[in-house]
């Protein structure tokens, strides 16, 4: 942390590799979602440790359920069986847990678990982490540009922000994306106008307390000036 003279307010995580990471291994892809799962808890820790305000992390998108239907239930079931794990490690660090992208998809078991997992964070005072499940930005805009047109008047651009899933969130300081792919993949589009971005090769089930620590070192080197 020597080296880290600033620290961002709002960090989104792109957490990609997973599956590249168990099959390099030889193992089914489902260890590769359960090891990411760990390392997700283990940054959580670090996040609230080090006084980082907000986290966002890109779960599942929209795309993500597409895919095979039996990746897809073996990702929900992963889901379902980490959520007493995720709660009882939040209320430790003092994390309040929010769930962001369309929960309808879920079943209503899960859909009740989450929202169980969030009422029994809403009290705690320390960082809030967004977990993006089912969530698109695109989708996310859409959705905000109908509810604020209910209203019926002029909408600004800070007015605008109150009608998306981070309201009275700041907008993102850095994203992290790892697995060596560089782009955003329909993430916090509208949050992260002015984001700095930091790419690694490093898939996410590989993504270290030092890994982190890299990323936060190249952050505070950076000078932001907002497009100005």
């Amino acid at each position: 942390m020597d080296k880290i003279n600033k620290l961002p307010e709002h960090i989104g995580i792109i957490m990609d590799g997973n599956r590249r990471w168990a099959r390099k291994r030889m193992l089914p892809v489902a260890m590769g979602h359960k090891k990411g799962a760990e390392v997700f808890r283990e940054r959580v820790h670090d996040f609230a440790s080090m006084g980082i305000r907000h986290a966002t992390f890109y779960a599942l998108s929209t795309e993500n359920l597409s895919r095979e239907e039996s990746e897809v239930k073996k990702l929900m079931e992963l889901f379902e069986s980490q959520l007493d794990e995720l709660e009882r490690i939040t209320n430790e660090d003092d994390v309040k847990l929010v769930f962001i992208g369309d929960l309808s998809a879920f079943p209503n078991k899960l859909a009740e678990k989450m929202k169980k997992a969030e009422c029994g964070s809403v009290n705690n005072g320390g960082m809030v982490c967004r977990l993006a499940v089912n969530y698109g930005a695109k989708a996310e805009i859409v959705r905000a540009a109908k509810l604020a047109a209910e209203g019926n008047r002029d909408v600004t651009e800070a007015d605008f922000g109150e009608f998306l899933y981070t309201k009275s969130t700041p907008d993102v300081d850095l994203i992290i994306r790892t697995g060596g792919e560089r782009r955003l993949s329909n993430f916090l589009l509208w949050q992260a106008a002015y984001a700095e971005l930091y790419f690694t090769d490093t898939l996410w089930c590989d993504f270290s307390k030092e890994e982190l620590n890299k990323a936060l070192e190249d952050y505070s080197k950076r000078n932001r000036r907002h497009g100005k």
